[in-house]
């Protein structure tokens, strides 16, 4: 209990500490807090980074001199042994994390991996997983929702979304940014409880029938699912069912839930990053694009807030551009091809 608030501490005053450095302080700063070789897997294309002085200068400091004004907003906060394996196994995971997700507040004032800046407010998702032994911070997953930034400049690399664009509120409650201790053994349900979800539930698709994971009896029928630029938000769980779930399924109706990077759980709350935590074959059209035979390999983050026996709010990342990457299709090559006949 006092090594999760420990590390809870230590990931908020990095995140404090970095947003308020200066641009000769950033290095230092990031260096009392990251391991030397600490591991950083970002969005493509940043991608995968080793040491402070690599994550400082190839993305904290490209996103600050695009968004010099950044301001942090916290919606999620909470920390947690890992259980991310399929077998259960602690002995071969059990390993320490600290989770945040929000947006950051910001002027889009210089183009940012070339999306064209337009001088206005924006507001960009952002998750991260920070690994941590021994008082240091070793690994850590980040992802931005670079879809969504890039249709607030003004553009769309994607159709029409079948979800809502642009919703990505705090947990209605209220109640998950978690400073203080919580509950063990509400924890230990939430962390049983999120692996029934995703390893009995979502690995029983039998590749017809959507009612074979069993989700009716996971979701809220009101669930708020909270999805990325691309696919929007399904505010119900018939929305979820029709305008995410069956078109997802029927482009890649053997994908399978891997061992994760890590899966916490802390209070009513739980959470998961997973590079490649999803395996499919790409068997089936998806949004613009014919199914290609690909093996894909999905790039995500996500949150759950729980309620009794069935999940009523979920906060979801996917790594768009590197999924795109995928299928053969460069999302920033299709943007500029977009300025340059608008």
């Amino acid at each position: 209990m006092q090594e999760n608030q420990n590390n809870k501490k230590l990931v908020w005053h990095f995140w404090q500490a970095m947003d308020a450095a200066g641009e000769n302080e950033r290095l230092s700063v990031a260096e009392q807090y990251l391991a030397p070789d600490m591991i950083w897997h970002g969005p493509d294309p940043v991608n995968q980074l080793q040491g402070a002085a690599a994550f400082v200068t190839q993305f904290w400091n490209p996103l600050l001199q695009s968004f010099p004004d950044l301001k942090r907003q916290t919606h999620i906060f909470m920390a947690g042994e890992s259980n991310g394996r399929i077998d259960g196994d602690l002995s071969r995971d059990g390993k320490m994390w600290v989770s945040g997700t929000g947006y950051f507040n910001a002027t889009f004032a210089s183009d940012y991996l070339s999306i064209p800046a337009n001088d206005k407010t924006v507001s960009i998702r952002w998750g991260e997983f920070c690994r941590v032994e021994h008082g240091k911070i070793v690994e850590v997953y980040c992802l931005l929702d670079l879809i969504d930034l890039i249709q607030q400049a003004g553009f769309n690399v994607l159709p029409p979304a079948k979800g809502q664009d642009h919703i990505y509120p705090a947990p209605a409650a209220g109640d998950s940014v978690l400073h203080d201790s919580q509950n063990p053994d509400v924890s230990r349900y939430s962390l049983d409880h999120i692996r029934r979800f995703i390893f009995d539930g979502l690995n029983a698709y039998d590749q017809d029938d959507l009612g074979s994971m069993g989700m009716a009896d996971y979701f809220h029928p009101d669930v708020k699912w909270y999805g990325p630029g691309g696919i929007g938000a399904c505010l119900s769980f018939n929305e979820f069912e029709s305008l995410h779930q069956a078109p997802w399924l029927a482009a890649y109706p053997d994908r399978s839930v891997q061992n994760l990077d890590a899966l916490i759980a802390e209070g009513a709350y739980s959470a998961a990053p997973g590079w490649a935590g999803v395996i499919a074959t790409h068997t089936g059209p998806y949004l613009d694009v014919p199914a290609t035979g690909n093996q894909i390999r999905f790039n995500g983050l996500d949150w759950w807030k729980r309620e009794g026996e069935v999940y009523v709010e979920n906060w979801v990342f996917v790594d768009m551009i590197h999924l795109f990457r995928q299928f053969g299709v460069d999302l920033f090559e299709r943007l500029e091809k977009i300025r340059a006949v608008s």
